[in-house]
């Protein structure tokens, strides 16, 4: 363990932490963002981490209060802009009606009753290029709008969503996790991308299936005439009022689409030509347009003068503010998660728990899959956990003549697993779909990210017998 810590102690400290996270939430009234600071500090105290923050030999600050301040800044540095951009696009989309023609849109093309595969499609391809948590707060305006003129339950429609983001999100180069997994396995992108794509899409059929038989009748919400999500009694599908809806005076498809697509176009750009090098001249200016905040504030500021033009200034901006208003326990929450994401990385928990796996006689194949799979439920962040069972399990599969791609397919897959209270993102889905119980949260996303995880493990074995 780093810094002296004993690897047993912290473990324990762990266990307990969690232990007492679940009641806190479950049993008491303290708010969730509040909880995980308290759980923070408990993990890092009862694992011996100091109180006050130390300088060490190498001149870097080690402490409790240096990782929940690193961590929650470093979450939040990383999407909080982002996602104060996406809520207020967002809350553009829904005043001007633009998500409403969304809606329409995509009930044209897919057709009657199939919404969760229309939703699951869009993150699918959306979140090749960029982040699930911010593209899930800029796509969820249309699970809402879905919701609202169809009358299906909004919790059904945004788990298709949040689904088909995190998928391709945790497996699919040229997102930054898998692209690294593949440069640790020293393996081609292209047959990567290609493998996971296919692997993708059967667990994204199983979370669709899961939104819709299960979640759709036992979470039946809509959203309220304020936009608030509010449980409601059950009513069957009203397929006849959406295709039928007045659209008079609603944005074209253009003009609705297009704040929404230009990020996602530049992010692209930026993504690929990054990944080939060529990050000079014209295509250098490309990819900065390309980073995700340049590129979502680009998408904001084409709604606001374009969706916009129908409102005068002070409407536009109590918009706006609404908008931001709504993104605050968001980014609390999000925050607090990446606090105690960060003390366990800093304690090198996460590192003790892999060595400890690595020195098993699990099956070679098998190693990278738990590692990921550990390392994802202790410390929240996929990307971690798939490039941390990467480092470990490569040399040994490399030299093992194991198949390098199987390998790094397990590390991603791994990374899915059971997202809870430690997982931004977990954050971000339900909250902006309202769920505010922590039953509820694990019941809507935990056990969603599970069964995608559960099909990748049944995938990975099948491909193991094979490659």
């Amino acid at each position: 363990m780093v810094n002296g810590l004993s690897g047993q102690r912290m473990l324990i400290a762990l266990f307990i932490g969690i232990a007492v996270l679940i009641i806190l939430v479950l049993k008491t009234k303290i708010q969730a963002f509040l909880a995980l600071i308290l759980t923070t500090v408990l993990i890092g105290a009862i694992g011996g981490m100091p109180l006050l923050n130390i300088t060490l030999e190498n001149g870097k600050t080690f402490g409790i209060l240096n990782s929940i301040t690193s961590g929650f800044g470093g979450t939040l540095g990383s999407i909080g802009i982002i996602i104060g951009f996406g809520v207020m696009m967002g809350q553009i989309f829904e005043v001007s009606g633009a998500a409403k023609r969304m809606a329409y849109t995509f009930l044209k093309l897919f057709g009657k009753g199939k919404e969760e595969e229309a939703l699951a499609l869009t993150g699918f391809l959306v979140s090749i290029p960029i982040f699930c948590d911010s593209g899930f707060v800029v796509l969820s305006p249309i699970a809402k709008a879905l919701s609202e003129t169809t009358k299906k339950s909004v919790i059904s429609l945004g788990v298709a969503l949040a689904a088909g983001l995190v998928i391709t999100h945790s497996l699919v180069p040229p997102t930054p996790g898998p692209l690294g997994v593949c440069g640790i396995f020293g393996i081609d992108v292209g047959k990567f991308l290609l493998l996971t794509i296919v692997l993708a899409l059967p667990m994204t059929v199983a979370c669709i299936f899961y939104a819709r038989r299960y979640l759709a009748k036992k979470f039946y919400r809509l959203p309220d005439e304020d936009g608030n999500i509010v449980a409601a009694e059950y009513q069957e599908p009203d397929y006849e009022a959406a295709f039928n809806m007045d659209m008079t005076g609603i944005p074209g498809a253009l003009e609705s689409f297009l704040p929404l697509l230009l990020p996602i176009v530049l992010i692209l750009i930026n993504t690929v030509a990054s990944a080939l090098g060529k990050t000079t001249g014209f295509i250098g200016f490309l990819v900065f347009l390309g980073q995700p905040i340049v590129a979502v504030g680009i998408g904001l500021i084409v709604a606001i003068f374009t969706l916009g033009r129908p409102f005068d200034r002070n409407t536009l901006l109590q918009e706006m503010e609404k908008g931001m208003a709504s993104a605050g326990i968001i980014m609390l929450v999000t925050g607090g998660g990446g606090a105690l994401g960060q003390i366990i990385k800093d304690s090198g928990l996460g590192s003790f728990m892999a060595d400890g796996l690595a020195k098993t006689a699990i099956p070679i194949i098998i190693l990278p899959l738990i590692i990921s799979t550990a390392m994802r439920f202790i410390q929240g962040s996929g990307t971690v956990a798939m490039t941390t069972a990467a480092s470990i399990s490569a040399p040994i599969l490399i030299a093992a003549n194991a198949n390098p791609i199987l390998g790094a397919v397990a590390c991603c897959v791994g990374s899915l697993f059971f997202g809870y209270f430690n997982d931004s993102y977990f954050w971000v889905v339900n909250r902006t779909l309202g769920v505010s119980e922590a039953k509820e949260q694990l019941t809507v996303w935990s056990v969603t990210s599970t069964i995608a995880w559960a099909v990748g493990v049944v995938e990975v074995l099948i491909l193991s017998i094979f490659m």
